[in-house]
């Protein structure tokens, strides 16, 4: 079994942990909502870049409509 020979320093430690913070995450807000989304995603209105990359499942539709029927 591997033992150390000598004590470790609290500085060498640290300095060895230096790498071990979290960084924090980077968001970005979409031009069209104003609502805040991950870099690089789709937000949930379907929107990328400023345009419309999909529409809304037509599950969701439904249930609007069920709802004004009703």
């Amino acid at each position: 079994m591997a033992v150390p020979k000598k004590k470790t320093s609290k500085s060498k430690r640290n300095m060895r942990r230096s790498h071990h913070a979290l960084s924090s995450i980077t968001v970005a807000e979409n031009s069209t909502s104003g609502e805040l989304t991950l870099p690089h995603h789709v937000s949930l209105d379907g929107y990328y870049k400023g345009r419309q990359v999909f529409e809304e499942p037509a599950s969701e539709a439904n249930d609007d409509t069920l709802e004004e029927t009703l």
